[in-house]
């Protein structure tokens, strides 16, 4: 056992295993939850108003295979080393300590920023339909 999974082991709290539980439609409803949200409907609109139609659909599609193939290889990486934890873990033991620890911080950040640009985009959506009402009161109240 090398030592990057021996700290693995010993950094999960004890009695705690992963449980393959997860079926196929569980794992189907959690990537369509985690694809729809309000930065659909506005990234969408934004990129026909920018490319059109054509160029749109060209760009969602180059951009889901590359989607896909990236999703495709951490599932690899996860059925080969199953791990209880991020996938910065995968960094660390295929590329390099240092950036798997890059990775780890890079995708917290990027969570922490997901409620600014969610509220953002709820209110850019809201004040579609009520563009008299001032947006800081959309964000107030979707905080709240």
């Amino acid at each position: 056992m090398d030592a990057l999974q021996a700290a693995a082991e010993t950094a999960a709290p004890s009695g705690t295993t992963l449980k393959r539980r997860l079926q196929g439609r569980h794992i189907a409803m959690i990537a369509i939850g985690g694809s729809i949200g309000t930065g659909l409907f506005v990234a969408s609109g934004a990129s026909v108003a920018q490319a059109g139609p054509g160029g749109a659909i060209a760009a969602y599609i180059a951009i889901g295979m590359m989607v896909y193939f990236v999703v495709t290889g951490l599932g690899e990486m996860a059925a080969l080393m199953p791990v209880s934890g991020s996938f910065a873990i995968y960094g660390e033991k295929y590329v390099d300590e240092g950036f798997g620890v890059a990775l780890g911080w890079t995708y917290w950040y990027s969570w922490a920023v997901t409620i600014a640009i969610e509220l953002v985009a709820a209110q850019i959506v809201m004040r579609y339909w009520f563009p008299t009402i001032p947006g800081i009161w959309w964000g107030a109240g979707f905080l709240v």
